[in-house]
């Protein structure tokens, strides 16, 4: 049976010629993989990746697939094909070792150098069961990197690591999983907002145990794809790397009053383009909803609103975890696509500062 895998993310090909290029090179990224499995490198995906069981039209199968990144997941039928709907932000790395029980022995370790600023030891306060959080300083922004599921928890908020340097090993605490599909779920993000806190009290989420370093809060990019590109390139910079994702959609933004959002602060390689006489924004996105770029724009809008979008036979809402809605060229977005640019451009209302 063919699935559509609907990856947006399968070319690794870099498209930065026909982005705005920063004049100066960033150090080159020491980037390792957080485990012993490195058949990522070795053309062996289904020793790499840890699968899911999947019943689909009376079918059981175990596709490793399902452990990459991208829409992965829960299969339907859409105009007799095959499209795979549920996001995975993240890659499952399967275990090397294991003792006698079953139990994973892997331990994980930081992918690049860093500190830990934050960690996660109650099992029960997310469905990343035990999980930490380092933030990588690249090209003077920061990028963290999350790692999920795991048995144990050996460092403490604020602990400088280096890339190698050991965080914990490989468990399978959080919702869904079991001593045989032990992993690690690994994620490499922006933090999308400072203020999440009160995004999410205005948009309502319960209680928020993880500050800043909540899940809703950190988007991630194609993992695999991001070590494979690098892999073949060791220069690479992250941002090069953004820059070379599709852009799935686009969303009109008016300017801040003053000065600029504090996420262009935070990442200001992302812009694209002058922006000193922006009196909108143009938001490049991914077809799972990361930040690609900012571009300044010439035209005002009063509200956020959909501008661009690539056109599909498939409806919009399965291909950007509904995020849009539409067909076609005719596409707007959805109440959850709003809640996203709101977070984004910190758009809310927000708690004075002390």
């Amino acid at each position: 049976m063919a699935f559509r895998f609907l990856s947006p993310f399968l070319a690794l090909a870099l498209c930065a010629s026909a982005q705005q290029v920063p004049t100066d090179t960033p150090p080159a990224i020491d980037l390792r993989l957080p485990t012993e499995n490195t058949h990522l490198f070795s053309g062996e995906p289904e020793k790499f990746y840890m699968y899911v069981d999947r019943n689909f039209e009376g079918q059981h199968t175990k596709p490793w697939e399902a452990g990459s990144f991208g829409f992965v997941r829960t299969p339907i039928r859409v105009n007799e094909e095959v499209v795979l709907t549920k996001f995975h932000e993240g890659i499952d790395i399967a275990p090397i070792k294991r003792d006698a029980a079953g139990n994973p022995l892997d331990l994980v370790s930081s992918i690049a150098d860093g500190t830990v600023v934050h960690i996660s030891p109650l099992a029960g306060r997310s469905n990343y069961g035990k999980y930490v959080v380092v933030e990588h300083r690249w090209e003077n922004s920061s990028v963290y990197s999350l790692y999920a599921h795991l048995s144990k928890i050996t460092v403490n908020p604020g602990d400088p690591v280096k890339a190698g340097s050991v965080l914990g090993q490989m468990g399978f605490t959080g919702d869904g999983i079991n001593r045989e599909r032990s992993h690690v779920h690994l994620e490499i993000a922006f933090l999308m907002s400072r203020h999440f806190d009160d995004w999410q009290k205005n948009f309502g989420g319960g209680i928020n145990y993880q500050g800043f370093f909540n899940g809703m809060n950190l988007a991630g990019v194609p993992v695999a794809e991001f070590y494979l590109a690098h892999k073949a390139k060791p220069e690479l910079s992250f941002s090069e790397y953004v820059r070379s994702v599709p852009v799935y959609f686009k969303v009109s933004v008016p300017a801040p009053q003053t000065g600029t959002f504090d996420f262009i602060e935070r990442y200001p390689w992302i812009v694209q383009g002058d922006a000193k006489n922006a009196v909108s924004w143009d938001i490049a996105f991914s077809a799972t909803g990361h930040p690609i770029a900012f571009i300044p724009g010439t035209k005002p809008v009063v509200a956020p609103i959909l501008s661009s979008i690539r056109p599909s036979a498939v409806p919009h809402r399965l291909l950007t975890r509904g995020l849009v809605i539409g067909e076609g060229n005719q596409a707007s977005l959805s109440p959850n696509g709003k809640k996203l640019v709101a977070l984004l451009t910190d758009d809310f209302p927000k708690t004075p500062a002390q």
